[in-house]
């Protein structure tokens, strides 16, 4: 059974291939855990969990800092109904008075076998008819002792007649995917980290669909929804996800997973989600997110994001952000690569899959442009600041967010990335580019299992010079690590484009607004007089030193009126167009709290939105980018084959 094991960089030092660890200890007896997900119609989940010990005090523990969410998101307050046994006898317990994670225990003499029961609430990521199971929730190990060491054997249970999907690998001969009533499915041996690097979605709608079967190892899209017929996919859809596989495999060159599911939720109760992992990704989107082209739009690259992680920040993955175990504190330096670089390939990997057109990645490419080029808080703060302070950035409150900053290092990155893949191409006349970077980055020790290679700033600096000799370390010094008040736009022109505003929103955008995006829906208006407004009128952002930051509005704040008529998100634009080349303000009546005030803002440039437009005669290095490297699969909206063609 192939395990997981630290990798060191190619600067000096030992490589533990995992292979050859039958869980670092072939006497070491596993950990026995069944995760009973039967009660998940009422938010439920049970465990039963049996750990060899050897009398005397133990301490045991549950994950706290999660791969992947880069924050200390654990569930231990979730954790309930914790009853320790030996020998048919309840043992006490006491919690670490420091470290709330960690459990106490003194195990009786004679006693090798120590059972844990638990409980776990659960409120994100499921319904009455599906449930995801990320193992952390049931989780219980030796503490202080690194997770790839520990071995443990799991197995499920799942309410009747509901389908599960997973990359574990089930044993004997229970039917699969979906568990006969009343039964146990057992899975073959692995360790604790990749276990938790394992997660199962479940439902009583489920279907699995097989992907590019010419490519190997297997791939699988498996889906669970809230009503029968969402779980039956529309063609052009499926066609993507088969060209994103076969367009992987020719961007990477590598695979470092046995096998390969895209775990996918579909369902307006569950939640959205975007979460790696080594050899499956777990996806969640609204119920219709895959139903037609403009529900497609805004979820366009999530399945090619996530996919892209299993090389870039699973297989590969700063050294600050792999720890021994999931107590230590991750750091989050280097996350424009680990986050960023994916996300400019997961665009890019959408863009040649036909998941969204050339024309809509260059929108869309041109919206997240011109939002990091309006964010303020670059003037004080740099992007590796984003990173290494993701853990106290990941906040969903919006207010000034944009003189905060938030997790812009993956957007930050993908300009950088684009900018870095540009270069390559201007300084090798377009015989060389990023693809060759990543099959060196992401391809080194060939296809393996699931395993992580940590690297540092030092070796991406020389792999970037095995494909051009440049000065990368200041090109991406100057990028990262210094207050650089516009965004990184050289990517964009040396691709051929450049970023422009108009007064009506690019095709794609449009849809995504129809859409309820780009980004959260609302009336667009950021670019123009500088709010991010829901249709109700409630201000959620103010951008730092614009028009209505003049005008001493606030987020939290609600626009009752415009010009003297109730507002609404149409007579908002009325009054921007109609404010153009005027002298006169925009009159606004705004609620604060339990207060109501005037306020003017004195804007007349009319509406903004950002778009790409073609420079005549430039190399059009973003249109190679984003052409399909192996014969895509076209499939037309209602359901015919296509041509084979780029969508």
């Amino acid at each position: 059974m192939t395990t997981v094991s630290r990798l060191m960089t190619p600067a000096g030092v030992t490589l533990l291939v995992a292979a050859s660890l039958v869980f670092a200890k072939a006497q070491q007896t596993p950990i026995q855990i069944t995760a009973d997900l039967t009660d998940a119609p009422r938010k439920l989940y049970h465990a039963e969990i049996d750990l060899p010990v050897k009398p005397g005090p133990i301490t045991l523990i549950t994950p706290q800092w999660i791969p992947g969410t880069h924050m200390p998101a654990g569930p231990a307050e979730d954790i309930t109904g914790v009853v320790f046994t030996a020998n048919g006898q309840v043992l006490p317990w006491r919690r670490d008075d420091v470290d709330l994670y960690e459990f106490h225990v003194t195990v009786p003499e004679g006693v090798h076998t120590l059972h844990a029961h638990l409980d776990c609430i659960v409120t994100a990521r499921i319904t009455h008819k599906m449930a995801v199971l990320e193992w952390e929730k049931l989780l219980l190990y030796p503490a202080h002792t690194p997770v790839r060491e520990i071995p443990i054997e799991p197995a499920l249970k799942v309410p009747a007649g509901w389908g599960v999907g997973t990359a574990l690998t089930p044993t004997g001969s229970a039917a699969w995917p979906v568990p006969s009533a009343g039964s146990t499915t057992h899975f073959a041996a692995t360790n604790v980290e990749q276990l938790e690097d394992s997660p199962l979605i479940t439902g009583e709608f489920f279907h699995e669909y097989p992907l590019a079967p010419s490519i190997s190892p297997k791939h699988y899209l498996d889906v669970v929804a809230d009503e029968p017929e969402d779980v039956q996919l529309r063609p052009a859809f499926l066609a993507g996800v088969n060209n994103l596989v076969r367009e992987a495999d020719a961007l990477y060159g590598s695979h470092h997973y046995n096998v390969y599911h895209f775990l996918l939720t579909l369902s307006d109760v569950a939640g959205g989600e975007g979460l790696e992992h080594g050899q499956s990704s777990d996806n969640g989107v609204g119920e219709k997110g895959f139903s037609d082209a403009g529900h497609q739009l805004p979820e366009a690259d999530l399945l090619s994001h996530e996919f892209t992680h299993s090389w870039n920040g699973k297989y590969r993955r700063p050294e600050g952000l792999y720890q021994p175990d999931f107590a230590t504190p991750q750091q989050g330096a280097m996350l424009w690569v680990y986050e960023g670089m994916t996300e400019y390939l997961g665009n890019v990997l959408a863009a040649r899959s036909g998941l969204k057109t050339q024309a809509q990645y260059r929108d869309v490419l041109a919206y997240t442009a011109a939002t990091l080029d309006y964010r303020p808080g670059r003037e004080w703060r740099p992007t590796e600041d984003t990173a290494v302070a993701a853990s106290i950035l990941r906040t969903p409150n919006p207010a000034w967010a944009n003189w905060r900053r938030s997790q812009d290092y993956y957007f930050e990155g993908e300009l950088l990335w684009l900018d870095a893949d540009t270069l390559i191409r201007k300084r090798s006349d377009n015989k060389k580019s990023l693809d060759d970077f990543e099959k060196i980055f992401l391809g080194k020790g060939g296809n393996t299992g699931p395993l992580i290679f940590p690297y540092s700033f030092d070796e991406l600096v020389q792999d970037l010079n095995q494909v051009v000799p440049y000065n990368w370390a200041k090109f991406l010094h100057d990028r990262i690590d210094n207050i650089n008040p516009r965004a990184d736009l050289a990517g964009i022109e040396q691709g051929g484009y450049k970023l422009v505003y108009r007064d009506e929103p690019s095709p794609s955008i449009r849809m995504m607004m129809a859409a309820g995006g780009p980004r959260r829906g609302g009336v667009q208006c950021w670019f123009s007089i500088g709010l991010q407004i829901g249709e109700d009128g409630a201000i959620r952002d103010v951008r730092w030193n614009g028009p209505a930051d003049k005008a001493q509005l606030a987020p939290g704040e609600k626009i009752l009126a415009i010009n003297g008529q109730v507002f609404s998100g149409d007579r908002l634009r009325e009054a921007i167009r109609g404010a153009k080349g005027t002298s006169e303000p925009i009159h606004l009546l705004v609620q604060s709290d339990t207060y109501v005030f005037p306020a003017q803002i004195d804007y007349h440039d009319g509406e903004r939105y950002p778009a790409l437009e073609r420079v005549d005669g430039a190399p059009s290095y973003l249109d190679d980018i984003t052409t399909p490297r192996t014969k895509v699969e076209s499939v037309k909206e209602d359901g015919k084959a296509g041509d084979g063609a780029q969508p």
